[in-house]
Order: C-alpha cells, then sequence, then structure tokens
C-alpha cells in the first residue's frame, strides 16, 4: 500500500564523514525527508531498526564493522532501501555490496545531483511519495541517531510491487491465493505477494533482484539490455530519454551475478537466465 503523499519520511544516514554526512541530510531533506544519521556502522544499524526507515546511506568504509556486515545486518531485519556509498570501484566490490544486501550504489565523489536522482528512483519504485517542506507542512529535520531507548520510531512503509508490463503465463496458485503467478521451469514469482519459489523452495531474494526476475520473467523470450533494466529499476521504462552511465550497467551486472547464485544458475550453462553477448539478458528457452 502507498504511503499517504502528505506523509513525512524517515531516512538513515551512516557515514563517518561529517562534511560528507551535511551533504547527504541537504539531499535528503529537500526530498522531503526527516533524516537520522549515526558515525559508525553499529549505531547506524541500531537506528534503522529503531527508526524503520524507507530509505538508508550506507558508507562502506568505516570505523568499527564495515559497510558490507553493516547491510547484511540491516537486511536481516529490514527492508530499507539501502544506497551503499564507496571509493571502491573494483567489480569485485559492487558485487559484494549488492550482494549483501543494498539496492543501489554510488561511488565516490558524487554528484548531489546524481544522489537525489537515485533517491527519486527508489521513491518511485517504493511508490511513495514525502512531504516536502513548506507549503504548510512541516519541514523536514536531522538528527544524531539516539539511544534505542530514547528514539521515536520513524514511519514504515511497505513496497508495492511495479506494474506489469507484458503478459502473464499463469498456473494455478497455491491453496489460499488467488492471484496469477509468473512461471518459467520449476520457478514461480508472485508479484503482488513478492514471492519466489523454485522447485517449491521460496527463495530469499532483494528488492532489487526481485524486480530483475520479474522484468525477465513478463518479457520472456524478448531480451531486455542492461540499459533497459537500468530504468525498469529507477521506475522509467515508459520514458526516453534518460541518461544509463557504466557504472548503472555494471551494477546490473553484479545484481545479475547475485540473482543467479541465488537461483542456482549458471551463466555458462543457464538453466533460467541466458546472456545474449553485446545485448542483455531474457529467459532460457523451455
Amino acid at each position: 500500500m502507498n504511503a499517504p503523499a502528505d506523509e513525512l519520511l524517515t531516512a538513515v544516514i551512516i557515514e563517518d564523514d561529517p562534511e560528507i554526512r551535511r551533504i547527504l541530510s541537504q539531499v535528503l531533506e529537500a526530498a522531503g525527508f526527516t533524516t537520522v544519521s549515526a558515525d559508525n556502522g553499529l549505531d547506524g544499524v541500531r537506528a534503522v531498526v529503531t527508526h524503520r526507515p524507507l530509505l538508508t546511506t550506507l558508507d562502506v568504509t568505516m570505523p568499527g564493522i564495515d559497510g558490507f556486515e553493516a547491510a547484511r545486518r540491516i537486511r536481516a531485519q529490514s527492508d530499507t532501501y539501502i544506497i551503499m556509498l564507496t571509493a571502491l570501484s573494483d567489480e569485485a566490490d559492487v558485487v559484494a555490496g549488492l550482494g549483501a544486501g543494498a539496492d543501489d550504489y554510488l561511488l565516490k565523489p558524487f554528484r548531489p545531483r546524481e544522489l537525489r536522482a537515485r533517491i527519486d528512483a527508489a521513491l518511485r519504485r517504493t511508490g511513495v511519495r514525502p512531504l516536502q517542506g513548506g507549503a504548510g507542512g512541516p519541514a523536514p529535520r536531522s538528527s544524531e541517531a539516539p539511544s534505542p531507548a530514547s528514539a521515536r520510531p520513524g514511519t514504515a512503509t511497505t513496497p508495492v510491487a511495479p506494474a506489469a508490463t507484458a503478459s502473464v503465463t499463469s498456473s494455478p496458485a497455491p491453496e489460499g491465493a488467488d492471484a496469477e503467478w509468473l512461471v518459467h521451469r520449476d520457478l514461480r514469482l508472485h508479484p503482488e505477494q513478492r514471492v519466489v519459489q523454485r522447485g517449491g523452495e521460496e527463495l530469499d531474494l532483494t528488492r532489487t533482484e526481485f524486480d530483475l526476475l520479474e522484468a525477465l520473467l513478463e518479457s520472456k523470450r524478448r531480451v531486455r539490455s542492461k540499459a533497459d533494466l537500468t530504468l525498469i529499476l529507477r521506475g522509467e521504462s515508459f520514458a526516453t530519454g534518460y541518461y544509463v552511465g557504466d557504472a548503472d550497467r555494471r551494477a546490473i551486472e553484479a545484481h545479475m551475478t547475485n540473482l543467479r547464485r541465488k537461483l542456482g544458475d549458471s551463466a555458462a550453462s543457464p538453466r533460467y537466465i541466458e546472456t545474449v553477448r553485446g545485448v542483455g539478458y531474457r529467459l532460457t528457452s523451455e
């Protein structure tokens, strides 16, 4: 269910650099969020559990636990949308970050406008429109993360699945369910319940992995390019003229690597998703 249009939403900033924290707060508050900041991973995880934010920005290199471990701990307890901020540009580091549970990543140094674009994309994917400051509404505010005992929980929101854009292959739903499933071989995905099963066993996918798999199942044998998939994740699949850079394409590759691993699939001998070299991805032939 979408959050009301006049609801003030919460974002948690986990960053040890005070200047970057300031920039992040400014961008998020301009987007309509109230922010809570933490300067280390442990306090950041506690802030996420306490405030239940819609969105979390997470630095990789921090004192105490690093961003990878923080992401794993957050993802075990929350479905907050995680944007990982990192100066590590190697593909292995990107895969590790996304595999730990991040939904998106942004390389440092970053431009505030680029961060705002990622935030707007996250809002489109979750179907939420936060209240902007002014116009009679309360202004967004920021704070350092308080102890869990004194903190006031933030707003919890429930993501919504993207609307289907292609025909659906249906099969009988399990007892008690009446919606259709997307099916390929022994792989089944329920768009509304956001459940994925392989051979009857439920899989634990991140929000981004789920959305990628849903897009491919809807498209069937039609090839989806990395640019197509990037725009789908941004909620811009019906728009033209949006910029898709090399970093976006690498992020899709990293998400696809993690998705295949969870599916028990192989790029060399695929059962579910095949790579069309130089183009993109599609489902394997039945």
